[in-house]
């Protein structure tokens, strides 16, 4: 069976702290992973190598939701996070690669995301689109420079 692969690169206004703790923080993920019209809920967030994560987006106008987890394979502080995905819906099998690197630079820190591994049932055309909606929230969570 076919798996597609999607790839990302953004630059955010921003230190690399910020986007590695946005990947490991429950409460951040809920805030800027999903995409527009899914709300999400993280069951289950144990962000260290050999940890595991469980979550769910729900479409907030069907009202239906699908869950996901995966396993922390690697993990260098500010620099990559490496985990895996599986759907818990077996119409959507297999395991998802996800490796996101973050390298700082003069304006802030340069953001590379591949996730392999694509049930060929989900267009890669459609995730790309996802994951530039979570992007853009992803920057607005992190960029703001706000005083305690």
């Amino acid at each position: 069976m076919a798996t597609g692969t999607v790839r990302l690169h953004r630059v955010l206004r921003c230190p690399p702290d910020r986007i590695y703790r946005a990947f490991l923080e429950p409460a951040a993920m809920a805030k800027w992973l999903p995409p527009a019209g899914f709300t999400c809920e993280v069951h289950h967030m144990d962000a260290r190598v050999g940890g595991s994560y469980k979550m769910s987006f729900r479409n907030f106008r069907s009202g239906k939701s699908h869950a996901f987890s995966g396993e922390y394979k690697e993990l260098v502080p500010n620099e990559k996070i490496h985990y895996t995905d599986r759907f818990d819906d077996p119409n959507l099998p297999g395991e998802i690669l996800a490796t996101i690197t973050l390298k700082p630079v003069s304006c802030g820190t340069e953001l590379h995301i591949v996730q392999e591994g694509l049930p060929a049932v989900i267009p890669v055309e459609a995730c790309y689109l996802g994951w530039q909606e979570s992007l853009l929230q992803l920057a607005q969570l992190v960029e703001p420079e706000i005083p305690d």
